[in-house]
């Protein structure tokens, strides 16, 4: 370009060829990278396209959903989207990637249709939203849906032709899927009884729902490095897993007395910050040291972003999350970044300043629990591996409408509540809930199952996870009795989408060889993690265990924790955190199992 054009016609012409470029790789099916804008970015994808830039100019190269982000941004494409699916056609790579910006995931090999993921701040919707979602899912999905570890929905079995009808049919609903996938923040988690816990801290609803709609409301926000989780624990008896999340603010009750930088705090609930969490790669978020106002969490949070969005890595998806960012500078330098996109310190105070946190139910997210509203409870209704049928969905919202307070809450156990139902009504809902085939009651192994989508319905997964959770639960029934609560999460890969690190037991899928021309699924077993004031990784166990022999293998675990335990007092965590692996080992031998796949 010659200097006979203004700045705002270079830019104009800037734009017009990188628009003619992205169409023709668009069409032509190849993807090349727009080079640099000698005169600057403008507009809402800025900071993107320049963290990009730098990254090349630098010799680095690009990740292909880097390469297929500038080409042509998901949003833009959604015309295009709609007429590829009107024809019946599914995605290739890139635009498989472009469509998740949109809360859909073509999901082959595992099954040749789409799978849809929603937004539901603090997992909440009503009685006629939930309705509305048993009917699109019976009329344009599988006739089923599933409650995720995020505390949100997921439609399976959608075909192509249908699948715009579905999006659009959710937003009439109130009900969006924007950015619920790939490089962007996902669903927006909070304690499940926020609002109704005897317990509680703090309400996260307004928070969780004020950085819902800060999201959604900003393109800067979407196309980051890599996904983003922030989760709001406001000291209910049910987890939220804050501390799996990028972001996790935790209530806590701060005493009189305490100053920074010569300021007397005021006493009362903060939020206190931790950052990191990505269990997957075997971290937990820490604590930065840092408390704020709740209703500046947002602000915070916003800023936590834009720092990742300038310095996370966008060549190397393996190293693209928050986490690796933190580990590269440490804490002390992230926050300074922080600090400077807020423009002013944050406040930071001793641990010592902070009472302790209410503790966690393990089993409050099933059964009848008193409000904090006289008179009222809420009801926790167990699901099979978070699974339930359109049908069932329908009684559901018909208990909420006509004996509870319209709300349906969605954990991260994989269930939901009934919110605000009076003790006059409490026989009522029950019928129902059985009636229609799910339970208000459970035992105490089936209270803690959690599995990820498995193989059945991802292509990443290595093992069937809902169904051989299921068939964990068939062996033990009637075996033996545990009297305390004990998580068992079975997830298909690496990615731990059923956070296998943090359960009492983690199984993660695997491949296994038997012979020299035979594989199985299989997993590797984990023992020992936990989450909020228990926050430990879980350490390997055992590897290379067939999927067949995985039931029995669990069931003598668990009796020889009933065997050497301290006591009727003593938890799973506390025992297996007791004992090394070898000793692990060897009780689960003296138990009467070998050493299956036993670690060195």
């Amino acid at each position: 370009m010659t200097a006979d054009f203004t700045p705002d016609q270079k830019r104009y012409l800037e734009g017009f060829l990188a628009g003619a470029q992205a169409l023709r790789a668009v069409q032509s099916g190849a993807v090349p990278v727009p080079a640099a804008a000698s005169g600057g970015h403008e507009g809402p994808d800025k900071a993107h396209l320049e963290a990009q830039d730098k990254l090349t100019q630098g010799g680095g190269k690009l990740s292909d959903p880097e390469k297929w982000k500038r080409a042509e941004h998901p949003f833009d494409a959604y015309p295009r989207f709609k007429a590829q699916a009107r024809s019946g056609a599914y995605p290739k790579p890139e635009d498989n990637f472009r469509w998740r910006f949109h809360g859909l995931f073509y999901v082959a090999p595992a099954q040749d249709s789409y799978m849809c993921r929603l937004r539901l701040p603090n997992g909440i919707l009503t009685h006629w939203q939930f309705a509305g979602v048993a009917d699109l899912a019976l009329r344009l999905g599988g006739g089923y849906a599933h409650v995720t570890t995020r505390a949100n929905l997921q439609i399976r079995e959608i075909k192509a032709k249908d699948a715009p009808d579905l999006i659009e049919g959710l937003v009439g609903l109130g009900i969006v899927t924007k950015g619920s996938g790939a490089d962007n923040i996902r669903n927006v988690t909070g304690h499940a009884t926020a609002g109704i816990d005897k317990q509680e801290l703090i309400d996260t609803r307004p928070h969780a729902l004020a950085w819902h709609h800060h999201i959604l409301n900003d393109r800067s926000l979407y196309g980051l490095p890599r996904k983003f989780n922030v989760g709001f624990d406001g000291g209910g008896v049910i987890a939220t897993l804050e501390d799996t999340n990028d972001i996790g603010f935790q209530a806590v009750r701060l005493g009189e007395g305490v100053s920074h930088e010569g300021t007397e705090l005021a006493p009362g609930i903060w939020y206190r910050l931790t950052l990191g969490g990505i269990t997957g790669h075997k971290d937990l978020a820490r604590d930065t040291g840092v408390i704020l106002e709740p209703e500046s969490a947002t602000e915070v949070a916003d800023a936590v972003v834009r720092v990742f969005i300038e310095h996370g890595d966008r060549s190397n998806r393996n190293k693209a999350r928050l986490k690796y960012v933190l580990d590269a500078w440490g804490f002390p330098r992230f926050i300074k970044a922080v600090e400077a996109k807020l423009g002013r310190p944050l406040v930071k105070v001793d641990a010592t300043a902070l009472a302790e946190r209410p503790p966690h139910d393990r089993f409050a997210h099933i059964g009848v629990h008193a409000q904090k509203q006289p008179g009222l409870n809420w009801i926790g209704v167990a699901m099979p591996v978070g699974k339930m049928t359109s049908a069932q969905m329908r009684v559901i919202a018909a208990v909420a409408q006509h004996c509870g307070d319209g709300d349906i809450r969605l954990t991260v156990w994989q269930n939901l509540l009934i919110s605000g139902v009076p003790d006059a009504k409490l026989d009522d809902a029950l019928a129902h809930i059985e009636a229609c085939g799910l339970s208000a009651s459970t035992d105490t192994v089936r209270a803690g199952l959690v599995a990820c989508t498995g193989n059945k319905g991802c292509k990443f997964a290595l093992a069937d996870t809902k169904g051989h959770a299921l068939a964990i639960a068939e062996h033990l029934d009637g075996r033996l009795a545990i009297d305390q609560p004990v998580n068992i999460h079975l997830t298909g890969c690496p990615n731990s989408c059923a956070q296998h690190y943090v359960g009492d037991i983690g199984l993660v899928g695997a491949k296994v060889a038997l012979g020299e021309d035979k594989e199985v699924e299989g997993y590797h077993v984990v023992i020992g993690g936990g989450f909020g004031a228990q926050s430990r990784i879980a350490r390997e166990l055992f590897a290379n265990v067939p999927a067949s022999e995985v039931p029995a293998l669990v069931e003598r675990m668990l009796r020889a924790y009933l065997a050497a335990r301290g006591g009727p007092e003593e938890s799973f965590h506390a025992f297996a955190n007791r004992h090394d692996i070898a000793a692990l080992q060897a009780l689960c031998a003296a138990e009467g199992v070998a050493a299956i796949g036993a670690v060195p």
